[in-house]
C-alpha cells in the first residue's frame, strides 16, 4: 500500500452490456418482466405469518391498490410507507409505482421529530401502514402524533374499499400494462430513503429507478448464486440494504425470499431459517451472532452464505459460522446514497478484515487525509450513485452530487490485490496530542481480547488533550491492562488503548442493526460526568 499524497482514481471493471441494458427500465417494469420470465404461478415471497405469495398474487394486488392511490394523489407525488419487512411493504411499494407515484420508506423507529421532518422534506401527504402493524407494534401514540402532519392509509381499509376501477385494473393490468401504468423514465425518482438524522434533521436520499436496478445488476455479477438458493431477509425495508439486496434483488431476479418483520426476534429468526431451508441470509454481524447463539448445532445448516453489512464482521463470527454451521460469511460495504452496495467479498474468495473488491461499474477516488498514511477518503462514481439529496431546508428540491462523485465519509486503504479495508469513518477518528486515533482500531483490539462481547468506542472531551477515547463494552471483566498487553504484543500504538473502560449490560442498537453511537457517546459522557 502506497502513501496517498494526492487524489488517486481507480478504474473498476465495467458492468456488462447486458447489465447496462437491464438498468434502463423502471422498477415496476422490471417487476412485470420478472413475472413474465418466472411465470405468474411461481411462489416468490413467504411472509412472516408463513403465507406464500406468487408473482401473480403480487401483480394483482399491486394493480388493484394502485387505483385508490391514483385517486387521491398526483403523478410523481411521494407516498410514504410505514411498515415492517413483509408482503405488505412489497405490495405497497409496487402499488405506488403502478400508480406512477414515488415510494418514500419511513423508519418507524426514528421518532416523531425525524418522521415529521422526513414528511416535510419529501413533501409526503399520505402514508401507507396497516392496523395490524400499529396494534402489534404499539404505535398508536406515534400515529396520533403524526396524524396532523400526514394522512394514514391502512392496507386493510384500502382492500375492503376496492371498487370497480381497482378490480378492472387487477384483471386487465397484466395484459395492458402500458395502458394502465404511467411509463416512468429510468432516471426518474424511484425510491426516497432518509439519512439517520444523527447530525441534524434527516436528508432525503433520492434513488432513481436506474440506480436501484444498476445496483441489483452489480450485485448479481459480483456474487455467484445457485438456482436453488432461497433468501432470508429480516432487515428493515426502510434501510437500503434490507430493501435493495434483501428484498428487491431476489424478487426481480427470481429467487424465493422469506421475509421476517423484525431482526430482533432472535429465536424466531433462527427457527424460521431452519424451517424454510433458506440458503442466503442478510444480516449484520451483531444480529448474525445472536442468531447463531439462539440456534443449536446444525440448526442453521441450510445456510450457504450469510451476507453481512452495516458493521465490521468479527473473526469470531466467521469462525463460528464455519465451524458450527458450515456456511461462509461475506462481508460487504455500502451506503444509502449508492443504493447501497459498493463492495463485497465473494463466495470462495473471502479475505478476512476486508470488504472485498468493488462491484462492477464503479470508479473510486481516494482523497488524502491529514495525519493518515496509506489510506484515503473514499469517493465513488457509478450508475448506482444517487440522483441527489433533498435538504430539510429546501423541501422537494434535489441537489445532485457534483460531477457524479459521492463522498462516502469513510477512510479506506487498498491492498496490492485490490481488496478494500475500512479504516473508519472520518468522523470516527480522535485527535489526541496531535495524533489521529481510529475508533475502529480500538474496537477491533477489544474484539480480539474479548471476542464473545460487543464493544464500542466513543470520543469524549478531555481537559488536557482536547479529546479522549473511551471504550464502552458488554464485557463485565474488561481491564485496561489486558487490552494494553494485547496491543503491545501486536504492534498497536499505546495511544490507541483507551484509558477509560465503561461496562454496560447492552450496547444501544439502531433499528437498522447498527450500533447507536449517539446514545453510546451520551452513555460514556454520563459515566464520566463530562
Amino acid at each position: 500500500m502506497s502513501d496517498i499524497v494526492e487524489p488517486q482514481i481507480i478504474e473498476g471493471i465495467p458492468l456488462s452490456k447486458r447489465g447496462q441494458k437491464r438498468t434502463r427500465r423502471h422498477l415496476f417494469g422490471a417487476f412485470l418482466d420478472a413475472c413474465r420470465t418466472q411465470g405468474a404461478e411461481k411462489a416468490i415471497i413467504t411472509d412472516g405469518d408463513e403465507r406464500v405469495l406468487s408473482y401473480g398474487d403480487l401483480r394483482r394486488a399491486a394493480f388493484a391498490l394502485s387505483a385508490p392511490i391514483q385517486d387521491i394523489s398526483s403523478k410523481g407525488e411521494s407516498i410514504g410507507i410505514l411498515l415492517p419487512t413483509g408482503a405488505g411493504a412489497v405490495i405497497s411499494l409496487l402499488s405506488i409505482h403502478a400508480a406512477g407515484r414515488t415510494p418514500a420508506m419511513l423508519n418507524f423507529t426514528a421518532g416523531v421529530k425525524n418522521l415529521k421532518a422526513a414528511a416535510k422534506t419529501a413533501q409526503i401527504k399520505y402514508v401507507i401502514t396497516a392496523h395490524k402493524f400499529v396494534d402489534i407494534g404499539g404505535l398508536e401514540p406515534l400515529i396520533k402524533l403524526l396524524s396532523g402532519t400526514v394522512e394514514f392509509l391502512y392496507l386493510e381499509d384500502m382492500k375492503e374499499g376496492l371498487g370497480t376501477k381497482a378490480k378492472l385494473r387487477a384483471l386487465f393490468g397484466p395484459y395492458l400494462p402500458k395502458f394502465l401504468t404511467p411509463q416512468a423514465s429510468p432516471d426518474d425518482p424511484g425510491i426516497i430513503l432518509f439519512t439517520s438524522g444523527t447530525e441534524g434533521l434527516p436528508k432525503g436520499v433520492v434513488l432513481s429507478h436506474a440506480n436501484i436496478l444498476a445496483n441489483i445488476e452489480q450485485i448479481e455479477e459480483h456474487v455467484e448464486l445457485l438456482p436453488s438458493d432461497i433468501f432470508f431477509n429480516p432487515l428493515p425495508t426502510f434501510h437500503c440494504y434490507g430493501l435493495t439486496a434483501g428484498t428487491l434483488w431476489p424478487i426481480l431476479s427470481g429467487y424465493p425470499v422469506v421475509l421476517h418483520p423484525s431482526p430482533l426476534q432472535t429465536k424466531t429468526v433462527a427457527k424460521r431459517i431452519s424451517q424454510t431451508r433458506s440458503s442466503v441470509l442478510f444480516a449484520t454481524d451483531t444480529f448474525l451472532q445472536q442468531y447463531m447463539r439462539a440456534s443449536g448445532d446444525g440448526g442453521l445448516s441450510s445456510l450457504r452464505i450469510a451476507v453481512c453489512g452495516a458493521e465490521r464482521v468479527r473473526d469470531e463470527t466467521r469462525k463460528t459460522a464455519e465451524e458450527r454451521f458450515a456456511f461462509e460469511v461475506l462481508e460487504g460495504y455500502g451506503v444509502t446514497e449508492c443504493a447501497p452496495v459498493l463492495a463485497a467479498n465473494q463466495p470462495g474468495d473471502i479475505r478476512g478484515g476486508t470488504i472485498g473488491k468493488m462491484l462492477p461499474g464503479l470508479e473510486v477516488k481516494l482523497m488524502p487525509v491529514d495525519g493518515l498514511d496509506g489510506a484515503g477518503a473514499l469517493w465513488v462514481r457509478g450508475p448506482n450513485v444517487m440522483t441527489g439529496y433533498i435538504s430539510p431546508d429546501d423541501p422537494g428540491q434535489v441537489i445532485a452530487p457534483e460531477d457524479g462523485w459521492h463522498d462516502t465519509g469513510d477512510v479506506v486503504s487498498v491492498d496490492t490485490d485490490g481488496y478494500y479495508i475500512i479504516r473508519g469513518r472520518i468522523k470516527r477518528f480522535a485527535k489526541i496530542g496531535g495524533e489521529m486515533v481510529s475508533l475502529t482500531v480500538v474496537e477491533n483490539c477489544a474484539a480480539a481480547v474479548w471476542p464473545d462481547s460487543m464493544h464500542a468506542a466513543a470520543i469524549v472531551p478531555d481537559p488536557k488533550k482536547g479529546e479522549q477515547v473511551v471504550l464502552v463494552t458488554e464485557e463485565p471483566d474488561a481491564k485496561r491492562q489486558d487490552l494494553l498487553t494485547w496491543a503491545q504484543n501486536h504492534g498497536v500504538a499505546e495511544i490507541s488503548v483507551p484509558k477509560k473502560i465503561i461496562h454496560t449490560d447492552g450496547l444501544p442498537v439502531l433499528g437498522t442493526g447498527k450500533l447507536d453511537y449517539v446514545s453510546i457517546t451520551k452513555l460514556a459522557k454520563n459515566a464520566l460526568n463530562v
